[in-house]
């Protein structure tokens, strides 16, 4: 079965804005990081392939003690054509054979339930959307059309996939959820933003003492995020929130 033709804007907007989200700093792609998108495009790497190996490699970066700068997109090159190997590897025989429950295929869940909630998800993406462009497009709104659309493609792969991985799928989320993450922080009124702070500070108040201060940090950017994410009704994406 062929793929939908790629997107040549969105193609080279979203993995740029993979890089420079993962980096932390802004940073204008050189001509070279530009040829090597190019190349990715003309081998005909999907999207969320490629976003995948982008943040599979800057996972790999932020686990090594010592980490140099991340400069350019070269980094992620063996990465994202890693993942594309394998994706191919995973699409041979699709849609030549019945495919069997993942059961059988080790993943968490049957495959049927994993498609419907990454069309539960989707939809509920799309309904967050609309209901904030009723006011105006803003950064928030916009990451939720390009989450959708990212969605859509991880659904049609995982289904007719014939070798299905959950693993892959969920760094494919991951990298979602962070980039949502990413849009709400943006938009989030300062003042609401300190206000939400105040009261996780008050709900790990009586835990502090008794945390490390790499503990303590995480835990509280990750129930400041809950409360956002609650408040601006963005739903959970990763399978464990199947």
């Amino acid at each position: 079965m062929s793929e939908r033709p790629l997107n040549y804007f969105s193609y080279y907007t979203e993995i740029e804005d993979a890089f420079i989200r993962r980096r932390g700093k802004h940073i204008w792609l050189s001509a070279t990081d530009w040829a090597l998108i190019e190349t990715w495009k003309e081998m005909g790497i999907p999207l969320h392939v490629a976003l995948r190996g982008v943040e599979r490699a800057f996972d790999s970066w932020e686990s090594k003690p010592r980490k140099r700068t991340v400069k350019t997109l070269l980094y992620c090159e063996e990465e994202v054509e890693a993942q594309y190997a394998e994706w191919l590897e995973s699409r041979v025989g699709a849609g030549t054979e019945e495919v069997a429950e993942p059961t059988s295929q080790g993943l968490p869940f049957p495959r049927s339930e994993i498609v419907v909630h990454l069309q539960r998800v989707r939809s509920e993406l799309l309904k967050v959307r609309d209901e904030r462009l009723a006011s105006g497009e803003d950064d928030l709104s916009e990451a939720l059309a390009r989450a959708a659309n990212l969605l859509e493609e991880l659904e049609r792969e995982f289904s007719e996939s014939s070798a299905p991985n959950a693993k892959k799928l969920e760094d494919s989320l991951t990298g979602l959820e962070r980039m949502l993450s990413d849009a709400i922080i943006r938009i989030v009124p300062s003042d609401q933003l300190e206000a939400i702070g105040g009261e996780v500070k008050e709900q790990l108040k009586p835990y502090r003492r008794l945390m490390e201060k790499s503990v303590y940090k995480q835990t509280f950017d990750n129930l400041q995020m809950k409360r956002l994410r609650e408040h601006f009704a963005v739903p959970r994406l990763s399978l464990f929130h199947l």
